[in-house]
């Protein structure tokens, strides 16, 4: 009896993993055409008159030529409304190049990660004359150059205070007095020294005196101040993180993760609803800095031609994780995975990436 119970248990065992995997696969034969929400990004999801292209897209036609379903695409007009519409279960999933965020995880469920991307800035190009002429005429610069004609003038018009009256021939009258005063400070402040303009009066004579020796500590100051005015802005306007930003005009893609960032370290930012719209955003001066996925802005410069007019900073701000997403507990999302994975280790798949790079 023990013998006929013990062989009964060991089929029931053996038996109902296959019975699941069964019901599995049969719920996948029964399943209606799948719906795949994208919007168009290129150069992962483009919309053409002869269908659909890009890398995401070979991404799934790679991992359904083992799932074998039947599916169909269906366009959203932006981001916003694809995560939308994943979240309240209108597609089964999207093969968009959605970043995974703490917030998008809130809002549905990803797959295995199928590329790796940054977060970066684009800005216009700008020559190095330009950028030095930009900062030599900045607001610094003439703030210490107006400075310094004030000190000038302070001492010019203390000279021609005490000389007006016992030396009018070189200080002599109002106007043409204070500006001869202020053409001597000048001269001697610069150690110019053309001897044209001297102090007679025991008077002018102490403030010349005193005037020499501040001359000396006030134009070395001034110096590094305009030097400071020309070098300083400059090295101001390296972003090294995301802090930075503050500083400038943004601009990023509506519900994108650049937001996001942007968001939690309360940079405002104005919004576009593409790539594309962004970088037009910043040739049109609308904007200084656009913020997005590295891999589209650069696309989209190469596809623009616009490499002369802008560029990408160096420093990104974020690595970022683009995977599938699916609606919240999805039973989907464990039936592709494992196939996105194997499909990730392929040689097709690292060509495929490597052309598109």
């Amino acid at each position: 009896m023990s013998f006929f119970r013990s062989t009964f248990l060991l089929i029931f065992i053996l038996f109902i993993p296959f019975q699941g995997s069964s019901q599995k696969t049969d719920s996948l034969k029964i399943q209606k055409k799948l719906i795949i929400g994208i919007t168009e990004t290129p150069p992962f999801v483009e919309i053409n008159p002869q269908g659909y292209s890009g890398l995401s897209i070979s991404s799934w036609k790679m991992v359904n030529e083992q799932l074998q379903m039947e599916y169909e695409f269906r366009e959203y007009d932006d981001l916003g409304s694809l995560l939308d519409g994943i979240e309240n279960g209108e597609v089964d999933l999207s093969v968009n190049p959605i970043t995974v965020t703490d917030n998008r995880m809130k809002r549905m469920n990803f797959s295995q990660p199928y590329f790796i991307s940054h977060t970066s800035v684009a800005k216009k190009k700008e020559s190095n004359i330009l950028k030095h002429l930009k900062n030599f005429f900045s607001w610094d610069f003439f703030s210490v150059i107006a400075l310094l004609l004030l000190v000038i003038f302070i001492f010019g018009s203390l000279v021609w205070f005490f000389e007006r009256k016992k030396n009018p021939e070189e200080f002599g009258g109002s106007f043409k007095g204070v500006m001869q005063g202020f053409w001597w400070s000048a001269v001697t402040m610069t150690t110019v020294g053309y001897g044209d303009k001297s102090p007679r009066t025991t008077g002018g004579r102490i403030v010349g005196l005193i005037w020499m020796f501040m001359a000396v500590i006030i134009i070395s100051s001034f110096t590094a101040g305009i030097a400071s005015s020309l070098t300083v802005k400059s090295i101001n306007e390296e972003i090294t993180n995301i802090q930075d930003l503050e500083r400038f005009k943004v601009t990023t893609v509506s519900s994108s993760s650049s937001q996001e960032l942007l968001n939690l370290y309360n940079i405002e930012s104005d919004l576009v609803n593409s790539g594309s719209e962004g970088l037009q955003a910043i040739l049109d001066e609308k904007s200084t800095l656009f913020v997005y996925d590295e891999p589209i802005l650069k696309y989209e410069i190469e596809r623009r031609d616009l490499a002369d007019d802008l560029e990408i900073l160096g420093q990104s701000l974020k690595k970022d994780y683009y995977s599938y997403a699916f609606p919240k507990d999805s039973e989907l999302l464990e039936i592709v995975n494992p196939v996105l994975v194997r499909t990730l280790k392929s040689m097709e798949w690292a060509s495929l990436v490597k052309d598109y790079n």
